[in-house]
């Protein structure tokens, strides 16, 4: 019986190592899996990396795109309002030539009506003095 009771419990302490050699089995497989995770994540991650950056150029190109077309179109509305200013800006100054030239008539008018002369008038009086003058300048030199 004490064999019986020895053979018992040299079983029990080779099931006991036969566990114990599998739970460090497994441990250590599930430690290399982890490094193996961590080392395909670390290629994958650059991986991934390099491709957000050819994706993020791409949409950086299209947005320097569509900001240039943009850019160009708000040009062109402008250049277009910016001649359509001066069409309407030539206008504008025939118009008020119109009314400066209107309003000067009727102010010259209305200055003759009470008896002032007008910038006409004295420069008619002006040459007729002119030639009074030099015509008795003549008539004293020659007397």
């Amino acid at each position: 019986m004490a064999r019986v009771a020895a053979k018992k419990k040299v079983e029990k302490v080779e099931s006991k190592t036969t566990v114990l050699a599998d739970v460090k089995l497994y441990a250590r497989k599930i430690w290399l899996a982890g490094l193996g995770a961590y080392a395909k994540a670390g290629q994958e991650g650059v991986d991934y990396f390099k491709e957000l950056v050819k994706a993020g150029e791409g949409v950086e190109e299209q947005g320097k795109k569509l900001v240039d077309e943009q850019v160009e179109a708000a040009n062109s509305q402008f250049d277009s309002v910016k001649s359509s200013v001066t069409v309407v800006k030539g206008k504008v100054e025939v118009q008020f030539d119109k009314i400066e030239k209107a309003f000067d008539d009727r102010v010259a008018s209305a200055l003759n009506r009470i008896g002032i002369p007008s910038r006409k008038d004295v420069e008619v009086l002006s040459a007729k003095l002119d030639e009074l003058s030099a015509l008795l300048e003549h008539v004293a030199r020659t007397k």
